[in-house]
């Protein structure tokens, strides 16, 4: 199985930012699952549950945060993350991409989560 097949299955118990981090546990020691949950609790249903930036972006962009190793600043590797993202999505904005206000989803949960992996992997080489 994938790590982004393991982060959709993840997401069934988890929300979408708890999934993304969940999918790199074993790259993050020594950081357990427990720790990853509670760091990423706060961000399901877009930052805050307020439909705002994609749970699922968040989580990969934490990822790289403790991943990198490539010698260049987390922020543009986070950047490289979100215009990955947004290109696959359509957008990187939890309401956006529900299409709470237009009625056409742009992109599925399980779609988001595994689409933030894939970008996070882009970037970190596993």
């Amino acid at each position: 199985m994938s790590r982004a097949e393991k982060a959709v299955e993840l997401k069934r118990r988890n929300n979408c930012c708890q999934a993304v981090l969940l999918a790199f546990a074993d790259k993050l020691p020594p950081l357990d699952e427990n720790i990853l949950r509670q760091i990423g609790s706060g961000f399901g249903s877009g930052m805050g549950c307020m439909e705002a930036t994609c749970g699922a972006l968040c989580g990969a962009c934490m990822a790289a945060g403790m991943l990198n190793n490539t010698g260049r600043p987390t922020a543009m590797l986070s950047r490289m993350i979100l215009n990955d993202f947004q290109e696959k999505c359509g957008a990187t904005i939890c309401k956006d991409l529900k299409g709470i206000s237009t009625g056409k989803v742009l992109c599925s949960c399980d779609d988001c989560v595994k689409n933030a992996v894939l970008a996070l992997e882009s970037v970190i080489g596993t």
